[in-house]
């Protein structure tokens, strides 16, 4: 056979790949001769050294920073203050704890700028950690002291402060546990009656075995903290109470406190066996940490 004679379009096409091919050639030898140049030299170093140390000696800074620190520990204090008498007014506990907060910002900020000493250095990176530079460090910190007239007043503001910020930082631990206020106080007596939250008085009859009820003094405190109960009928066969206390349940009705021992919670779970015979008991429960309680064992 003999070949078809080339047309225009194939024509191009190897002349496009000769063109291609020649610049792909030439980056090469370019790249090549780059890599043989020698590196540009480093710019010059510069003989302007801005290592410098300036030590302020500012008594009037000194002394502002010594009342912001005494405000401080004003507004920290007041936190604790407000949250034993009106722990319920969240805005005057947000209002202490950041006035707080801003005056030992300000104080800081103060200091950092007007009270100890400024100072830049320029040093090569060594070593993370050297043991030999420790008596170093130890050097520079006692030197930030320096030109501090009054070290005894801000040491005094800035403990006052500090213990001001620890105690208001501790202050909300107790809302883990019972409120400070009646905590051994209780409004059940003798012949208090049993009532639901609308006042209604409990029958013995309204009891049902299975189901739970959460009763309230009849005339006392109902917001109190001891003042919720838990009553509940069980079957016979689940009252184990012990001697002392066997007399206690009447017609299988027994109550105890809602408030769980473990942490001061809330008890609003009830578990009771809806078949028989059973190893399961009824049992009360925690919502918050599943405590568990046998009411029929006392």
């Amino acid at each position: 056979m003999t070949p078809e004679p080339p047309t225009r379009g194939s024509r191009l096409g190897r002349l496009a790949a000769a063109l291609l091919a020649g610049v792909m050639f030439w980056r090469t030898l370019g790249r090549r001769r780059g890599s043989l140049r020698p590196p540009p030299p480093p710019p010059p170093e510069s003989d302007f050294d801005p290592a410098r140390r300036v030590v302020p000696a500012n008594r009037r800074a000194e002394t502002l920073v010594a009342a912001l620190l005494a405000l401080a520990a004003l507004f920290g204090f007041a936190f604790t203050l407000i949250y034993a008498l009106v722990a319920d007014n969240t805005q005057l506990l947000g209002i202490a704890i950041g006035g707080m907060l801003l005056l030992l910002a300000a104080a800081a900020i103060i200091a950092g700028k007007f009270v100890v000493p400024q100072e830049t250095t320029v040093e090569e990176r060594g070593k993370l950690f050297d043991e030999e530079e420790t008596e170093e460090v130890v050097e520079m910190i006692e030197a930030g002291g320096e030109g501090i007239s009054r070290r005894v007043l801000l040491t005094g503001a800035g403990g006052l402060a500090g213990a001001a910020m620890l105690t208001a930082a501790a202050t909300p631990l107790a809302s883990l546990g019972p409120t400070l206020s009646g905590l051994h106080q209780t409004p059940w007596r003798r012949g208090v009656g049993l009532v639901d939250e609308l006042g209604n008085p409990y029958l013995a009859a309204d009891i049902q075995i299975g189901s739970f009820y959460t009763a309230l003094p009849e005339g006392g405190d109902k917001e109190g903290f001891g003042a919720g109960l838990l009553v509940v009928r069980l079957a016979p066969e689940f009252l184990h109470l012990p001697p002392a206390r066997s007399t206690w349940a009447v017609d299988g009705i027994v109550a105890f406190s809602k408030i769980c021992p473990h942490a001061g919670c809330a008890i609003s779970l009830y578990r009771y066996p809806t078949y028989a015979p059973t190893s399961r008991t009824p049992a009360f429960t925690c919502p918050c940490h599943y405590s568990t309680f046998a009411p029929g064992e006392g």
